[in-house]
């Protein structure tokens, strides 16, 4: 059979063997996770819609997952997965702001012993100028390994890349370190540490959250409010989130989308940088940062390290213990997770070099979830052969970035990024 029939043979066959496997899996549901297996007491209520959620939740097929696509009869390569996993992602997200030149400008530069940070805006998409700072280490060769920081989705909504960048502006950011990073600002601690670093606020957040609308005013200064109006605000822009999430999906997009959207022209904005090595570029953050970073590297292959944290479970743990407290609207991919999983993102991004630190103590998500889908993804890494290449730290801790993880997430990083 020649290249061309045996193409074609497989373009008909295994989308009709893939919907065979989501038709069985209506049939024969997996079996519903015990509650007392999660480690911790369930936070789920929906009330009398709850049973019906987690039957739903147990008739989903995964039949995309990188567990059971491999040991399913037509069985392929790590890569044939790879490239099915990823095109129903990467469709998933329903975003495509197309070509267009960044358009760059820096509007203020400072400068310490360690680094120089430049204030900065460019174009993610032809509706969207993002800000953001940029910084270009000292005291090493240039161009230098480069890391795209991502800020958490926790805290307070009014500050994005301020709250891993830079002096505090606000007692806000100030409580906020001390609680998730033992006080450090991360973009300031990895430039410091040798790396380009990008940070950018991400949609909904500090300079790009939403203004006159809500009873907000048209225009605020978030560094400048008092503690009571900082708050009032606060939660005047999470009471939008849900307008939010209406409005891009009536628009025909999703908030996974944009923020990927936005996050991969990152790495544009590094390649523009003469101080950037382009073949030594990564990514990390905590929580929703954590998140972006899994959703990075899946999809964008100019990442080549990664270290997410504190933003991993398998999808019928989380639906059986916490899905108000965990699941944000950057989250909701209809038609993905009922076919893949959340280790499945990490799984398809093999074989670059990628550490999951998952808090024991973590309340928002349970241990039976965290320890399933570390072996998940340790398996899929052994699958593609390259084990090596994906670590797993779990340490006594609750959901944070601190010291030690920062620690831990540097030699990671030096080990893939700094050896040319």
């Amino acid at each position: 059979m020649n290249a061309l029939r045996l193409s074609l043979v497989l373009a008909i066959t295994v989308p009709i063997a893939a919907a065979a496997d989501r038709a069985a899996a209506l049939e024969q549901p997996r079996p519903l996770l015990p509650t007392e297996d999660l480690g911790r007491p369930s936070r789920n209520n929906y009330g009398s819609l709850e049973s019906a959620l987690e039957l739903l939740r147990a008739h989903r097929p995964l039949d995309l997952s990188v567990g059971p696509w491999r040991q399913a009869p037509r069985n392929g390569s790590p890569p044939e997965w790879a490239r099915q996993a990823r095109a129903l992602l990467a469709d998933g997200l329903h975003y495509d702001a197309g070509k267009l030149a960044l358009n760059a400008v820096t509007s203020a530069r400072w400068e310490t012993d360690a680094f120089i940070r430049e204030t900065i805006e460019f174009n993610t998409a032809p509706w969207f100028r993002v800000p953001g700072y940029f910084y270009i280490p000292k005291n090493v060769p240039l161009p230098a390994p480069a890391l795209v920081v991502f800020h958490e989705w926790g805290g307070p909504i009014l500050f994005g890349a301020d709250r891993v960048s830079g002096e505090p502006v606000h007692p806000a950011i100030v409580q906020h370190r001390a609680t998730y990073t033992s006080g450090r600002a991360l973009a300031d601690w990895f430039a410091s540490h040798g790396y380009a670093v990008i940070v950018i606020d991400a949609y909904h957040f500090g300079r790009r959250a939403p203004r006159g609308v809500n009873g907000l005013p048209a225009s605020y200064e978030p560094a400048t409010l008092d503690d009571a109006t900082l708050k009032r605000y606060d939660s005047l822009v999470r009471d939008a989130l849900y307008l939010g999430v209406r409005e891009l999906n009536w628009a025909g997009t999703t908030w996974a989308g944009v923020n990927y959207g936005d996050d991969r022209r990152c790495v544009d904005y590094l390649l523009s940088r003469k101080e950037v090595d382009p073949a030594r570029i990564g990514c990390t953050g905590l929580s929703g940062g954590g998140w972006r970073t899994n959703i990075m590297a899946a999809l964008e292959p100019r990442i080549q390290a990664a270290v997410s944290v504190g933003w991993m479970t398998t999808g019928d743990a989380q639906q059986l213990y916490n899905v108000a407290g965990a699941i944000g609207t950057f989250c909701l991919l209809p038609g993905v997770w009922n076919r893949i999983d959340i280790p499945d993102l990490i799984a398809m991004s093999a074989p670059k070099a990628v550490m999951v630190v998952s808090g024991t103590e973590d309340p928002l998500f349970p241990p039976l979830g965290i320890r399933e889908a570390h072996r998940q993804i340790a398996a899929a890494f052994a699958w593609a052969g390259c084990p090596e290449q994906f670590r797993s730290f779990t340490p006594a801790k609750p959901h944070c970035y601190d010291a030690e993880i920062q620690e831990q997430a540097l030699a990671w990083f030096d080990a893939h990024l700094k050896k040319r």
